[in-house]
């Protein structure tokens, strides 16, 4: 059973100082499945010394000690792995599939690639007549949202302790129980006492309590560009470190060229993947105005294939969002896009035929999309496609960097030299040019709104590190 009525501090599980708690709903059903204690800025204190008073101790540690931690950490995580992905599938509405090989498999992943990372990292290295020496940050605020629960804890929680710092985490309220049973795989793999801290609340209460703290280092928050702004406002007075990865509005430009069968199955698939709920989603599909019929038709198709349903069977491919102030707001944006003009060419608002209950949404393309439409500007997160036509490839990557957003970007071509070109152009932090294989340690941030900072690979591990210059050292 998942202790849902404490928190993970200093190396045990602790009750909270008060006695808030926040209901876990079950988004394929509407329904409570757990009641979750929820913390305040007294529990934030705790377990803020806890990670001060851990800090020497472990950021002095030898590499292949933090590295080795991570290993064992993987393994744990491995042999538990089927418990993680229930916990995810109940209370984020993730198909079981997804759960088993993205929610879950890229966690154990990342561990892995962090122990790697930092195996290869030279922690001091000769710079002309100064010796570098990279150390620790100090204790790390992380702040994770529910779409990728497991994914973005890890993705910033190896890093930092591959670095050497210790750790407050503050998952998001509508996935904590994966991150509480996260708590005991660390707990088990043998994390320092006070090396990770775990507390549950509301981003008003903890997550606000932490950006403030004076004795948090550096805070690595995801989520909205609406709430990332307030974290860093409310960071700015302790001039702590601040990592965002924020919202997206990618652009995928299908080039004249482009075989449509690949695009359109890659482009619907990854916009329409944990039910839209996604920052990199492509979720502006840009195409040959000449090729509309064409691409129309293939994308009815695709969208054919979507199995909405029951996230716990093995025939579904897309199970509902995450809760019901996510559905309202998929539901008004798409009544926005019918209002200002876009075509349906499938989907639409309400509940999918044959379901009444649970926060699922109708896959929805629209076409006849202008890209100062709000469907095509403002970040959905939900399983909408909005479709735009282009008549020149110069138009194209204009319309592309048009936006707010720069996280992602996609080009689907099979010249390869017009399609490198075309990303080159692109204002975004990462690029998938014809659906690559995933790169684990490429660096992952975006440009503009979508952030600041990267996660993964070299990138990630810098992001909790200072640089300290020691002149006159004897190389």
């Amino acid at each position: 059973m998942v202790r849902t009525d404490k928190f993970y501090i200093d190396g045990g599980w602790v009750a909270p100082a008060g006695e808030a708690t926040g209901p876990v709903i079950n988004p394929a059903t509407g329904e409570p499945i757990a009641e979750v204690a929820w913390g305040g800025p007294e529990d934030v204190e705790r377990a803020v010394r806890a990670a001060r008073a851990a800090f020497p101790a472990f950021s002095a540690a030898p590499v292949a000690e933090r590295v080795a931690l991570l290993r064992r950490i993987a393994q744990v995580f491995t042999a538990r792995k089927k418990e993680l992905e229930a916990a995810v599938t109940a209370e984020m509405g993730s198909p079981a599939d997804l759960s088993d090989w993205m929610q879950t498999g890229s966690a154990i992943l990342y561990f892995n690639e962090a122990a790697d990372t930092a195996e290869a990292f030279a922690f001091e290295q000769p710079h002309g007549t100064t010796r570098l020496r990279y150390e620790a940050i100090g204790v790390a605020g992380l702040i994770t949202p529910w779409n990728w629960p497991l994914n973005q804890i890890v993705t910033k929680l190896a890093p930092a302790l591959a670095a050497g710092c210790t750790v407050v985490l503050k998952p998001s309220e509508i996935s904590p129980l994966s991150a509480l049973l996260l708590a005991e795989v660390l707990d088990e793999a043998g994390v320092p006492a006070g090396g990770f801290n775990l507390i549950n609340g509301s981003g008003q209460d903890v997550g606000a309590a932490i950006c403030r703290h004076p004795g948090i280092d550096m805070v690595s928050f995801t989520g909205s560009t609406r709430t990332g702004i307030a974290v860093a406002q409310a960071a700015a007075p302790t001039v702590k470190r601040v990592h965002q990865e924020l919202g997206g509005k990618s652009a995928n430009i299908i080039l004249p060229d482009a075989d449509p069968g690949r695009a359109l199955a890659d482009g619907v698939g990854r916009c329409f993947i944990n039910s839209g709920q996604s920052c990199i989603a492509p979720s502006r599909m840009l195409i040959p105005r000449a090729r509309q019929a064409e691409i129309h038709a293939g994308l009815l198709a695709e969208a054919a294939k979507v199995r909405v349903g029951d996230p716990a069977r093995a025939e579904t491919t897309m199970g509902p969002v995450s809760c019901r102030a996510q559905w309202d707001r998929v539901q008004a944006m798409i009544a926005r896009g019918i209002a200002q003009g876009a075509r349906l060419l499938c989907g639409g608002t309400g509940l999918p035929e044959g379901m009444n209950r649970g926060f699922y949404v109708r896959p929805t393309i629209f076409v006849d999309v202008t890209n100062d439409m709000d469907i095509a500007r403002q970040e959905i997160f939900g399983p909408v496609l909005s479709v735009i036509a282009y008549d020149t490839v110069d138009e194209a990557i204009e319309i592309a960097n048009d936006s707010e957003y720069g996280l992602a970007g996609y080009v689907y071509g099979q010249n390869p030299d017009e399609a490198e070109a075309v990303a080159r152009r692109l204002r975004a932090g990462r690029i998938f040019i014809n659906n690559p294989p995933f790169d684990f340690s490429a660096p992952f941030g975006g440009y503009r709104k979508s952030g600041n900072g990267r996660e993964l690979g070299l990138f990630g591990l810098t992001e909790y590190l200072e640089v300290k210059a020691m002149l006159g050292y004897r190389n």
